[in-house]
């Protein structure tokens, strides 16, 4: 056991002194090469008192951030977490600076400019250097991620993980079953690819199937479903509450907070993640008493808000804020020349990519993946229960690219990268883990309702109320997981373009929502749900309009006579309780339209008038009334066909000749395979145990 120790004791100083001459080298190349930075006197040195300076600069430089910055980053914990992320090459000039003036040998200068520099370039080549020489040790490099967990998570008890398997849930936002099996057979996922396939001589590790979504294939109905059971009276991504007078928008924090709440009101329970369990960077906690970038909690104030604090702990070493950084500005300058490109070679379909829109995607595809990943092999190491963490970065590309472009098939191969990282710290956990891997919905491509009409939902349906209609169409926002992210991120309110918490205008006006493909049409002036009758009534000639119109596929209304009815072309006009898949209005739209529909049919927030845009069955296309060229939240197409990817150690999802329909089914099914792993029990309700069964 002493020669152990002493081993790594003897390791460690020789990837210490490995790294303090890398930053040596680096600090005289680059005074050599920097006109503002220099490591001698005015009247000049010899080359041996240089090398001296750059050492003992190295030296303290290395001192200073091992010591100083966790102190600072703790003092900016007020600072919005971006904010922090900026401030990283500033704080680390400032350190090199003072290096310069502490340094023994009295000599060594540069400007404030030239000094971020400096320090950037030492940070990461120190990075690489030592993650080179840790990597080629597994016990180094166990013990820088044993080191890393320790920051992240202060358990107290010390106590050693339990022998038992533990489960992580990571969640591909936006990867479609067909996309990932076509990326898995094109070798863009090397790291599925060797899970489904023979390995050592063994069979595949992981099976692959699909289920599918409710009518509102979206993040926000997914993961509520998923995470807590019910995702009962979510009939969208936004909707209007006629009687609190707001719009609730999924991933704004405020909303989120309050169906997270209604969803543990109507299940009795907090969530599949209530015993030792994480949620990270999800809409919702699960329940989970550890959580990083969580939306539901993102609207407290205050020390017990620890929606941020995975930035924080990732932030906390110059390395990784220096790398993340650098990497974040790499993805911007792609994402230029990707939107660029397009626009020269005149792709279709094209929405507009400027604005925020790049650094929101380098949010997605860089901070938001580095820091939750960091978070999770945190909680790995820590031998947690239960970890639920989502990847938003093929969604927010998707979204803009198109869910089958070369930009989102590079997200999966980064992505695919993530999941050979954390594969690999599971082999270095205090106990087994057994990974699965899904999406919450999948992507339908096509062009937006608004480029190939030349008018918006909205204004059709002002057409067909005979309200005037603006001669200027207005771009419709879309709000994706990765912008209400960056505004957490930054607490700054999540509020869109078209769907403030209070809607201004006529109260006998419509007002419309969009979600993806799918259109909801509410009149705040009625405090009931309408029925056909009496937008009939009203509006003559606004159903037929919708109806009729090339670009939408079905209406869903309330009936006085049959309670509820389907209305398409052609004078379409089919009662829920005869609705089929195959048959009349929804003829193409897939198995277990109809019993979606019903469903949402039943929710008391459904608006007036439900709008499906049109699907073209043979090429996969929706329209969207969003922005989006790749789109999700209605039914037609891969949106609602995501995946599952499930280690055969755990029983299988389903029956050969079942199918796995809601988000619902997907969280009992989560809580027979907890109870497979045999680890700390989820509490379940009888008709829950049944149900799951």
């Amino acid at each position: 056991m002493g020669q152990e120790r002493w081993r790594r004791l003897i390791s460690g100083a020789g990837r210490s002194v490995a790294v303090w001459a890398a930053s040596t080298v680096t600090l005289l190349v680059l005074a050599g090469v920097l006109p503002d930075f220099r490591l001698e006197s005015a009247a000049g040195d010899s080359v041996t008192r240089v090398a001296l300076t750059a050492a003992a600069g190295a030296g303290v430089f290395g001192l200073l951030s091992s010591l100083v910055w966790p102190l600072l980053v703790r003092l900016l914990l007020l600072v919005p977490a971006l904010v922090l992320g900026l401030l990283v090459f500033f704080l680390n000039g400032s350190l090199l600076l003072l290096a310069l003036r502490l340094n023994p040998s009295g000599r060594g200068e540069a400007a404030p400019e030239t000094a971020v520099v400096v320090a950037a370039m030492m940070s990461a080549v120190a990075s690489a250097t030592g993650g080179a020489l840790a990597v080629r040790d597994d016990d180094a490099y166990r013990r820088r991620l044993y080191r890393l967990a320790a920051r992240r998570h202060r358990r107290g008890d010390g106590r050693a993980g339990p022998g038992s398997p533990a489960a992580l849930f990571v969640q591909l936002d936006g990867v479609g079953h067909d996309v990932l099996r076509a990326a898995v057979d094109r070798g863009l996922m090397p790291t599925v690819a060797s899970w489904l396939g023979p390995r050592d001589g063994r069979g595949p590790t992981h099976r692959l199937s699909t289920w599918r979504t409710d009518w509102s294939s979206q993040t926000g109905a997914s993961q509520l479903g998923i995470l807590h059971g019910s995702n009962h009276d979510v009939p969208a991504f936004r909707w209007y509450e006629k009687e609190h007078r707001e719009v609730v928008v999924c991933n704004r924090p405020s909303s989120a907070a309050e169906l997270q709440r209604r969803a543990i009101e109507r299940t009795g329970d907090g969530g599949l993640l209530t015993v030792d369990g994480a949620s990270r960077g999800n809409l919702f906690s699960g329940g989970a008493d550890e959580v990083a970038l969580v939306l539901s909690i993102a609207v407290r104030r205050g020390r017990e808000n620890r929606s941020r604090a995975g930035y924080f702990a990732y932030f906390s070493d110059p390395a990784n804020a220096v790398r993340t950084a650098l990497s974040f500005l790499a993805e911007v300058g792609r994402e230029t020349c990707q939107s660029v490109r397009a626009r020269v070679t005149r792709q279709r379909p094209r929405v507009k990519r400027g604005g925020l829109y790049p650094f929101v995607r380098a949010f997605a595809t860089v901070v938001e993946r580095d820091v939750v990943v960091a978070a999770v092999i945190g909680d790995m190491l820590a031998g947690r229960n239960a970890i639920y963490a989502d990847l938003v970065a093929y969604d927010e590309v998707a979204h803009h690219s198109g869910p089958h472009s070369r930009d989102a098939e590079q997200v999966l191969g980064r992505l695919d990268r993530s999941l050979a990282l954390l594969a690999q710290v599971a082999e270095h956990a205090p106990r087994p883990y057994r990974i699965v891997v899904l999406s919450d919905h999948g992507q339908s491509p096509g062009e937006t309702f608004r480029t190939r009409y030349g008018l918006s939902l909205a204004n059709l349906v002002r057409a067909g109320c005979g309200l005037p209609v603006p001669r200027r169409v207005e771009r419709t926002h879309s709000g994706t997981e990765a912008r209400a992210a960056v505004r957490a991120a930054l607490r700054r309110p999540v509020e869109e373009g078209g769907a403030q918490q209070r809607p201004a205008g006529r109260r006998n006006e419509p007002i419309v929502l969009a979600s993806g493909n799918l259109g909801l049409v509410s009149f705040p002036d009625v405090p009931h749900r309408m029925t056909k009758e009496e937008i009939d009534r009203r509006h003559p000639a606004l159903l037929s309009t919708l109806a009729h119109h090339p670009g939408i596929g079905f209406l869903l209304v309330r009936s006085e006579k049959h309670g509820g009815v389907v209305l398409a072309a052609h004078g379409a006009e089919v009662p829920v309780d005869l609705l089929a898949d195959e048959t009349g209005p929804l003829t193409g739209f897939g198995p277990g339209a109809a019993d979606a529909i019903r469903r949402t049919h039943s929710f008391p927030h459904t608006a007036d008038i439900m709008v499906n845009s049109w699907y073209d069955p043979d090429e996969g296309e929706v329209l969207a009334f969003e922005e989006q060229i790749g789109s999700h939240g209605g039914l037609g197409g891969a949106q609602t066909r995501p995946f599952l990817l499930s280690p055969v150690a755990l029983s299988a999802p389903a029956e050969a000749a079942a199918e796995l329909a809601g988000a619902e089914r997907l969280h009992g099914l989560f809580r027979r395979w907890l109870r497979e792993c045999d680890g700390p029990q989820v509490p379940l309700s009888a008709a829950e145990d049944e149900r799951a069964a």
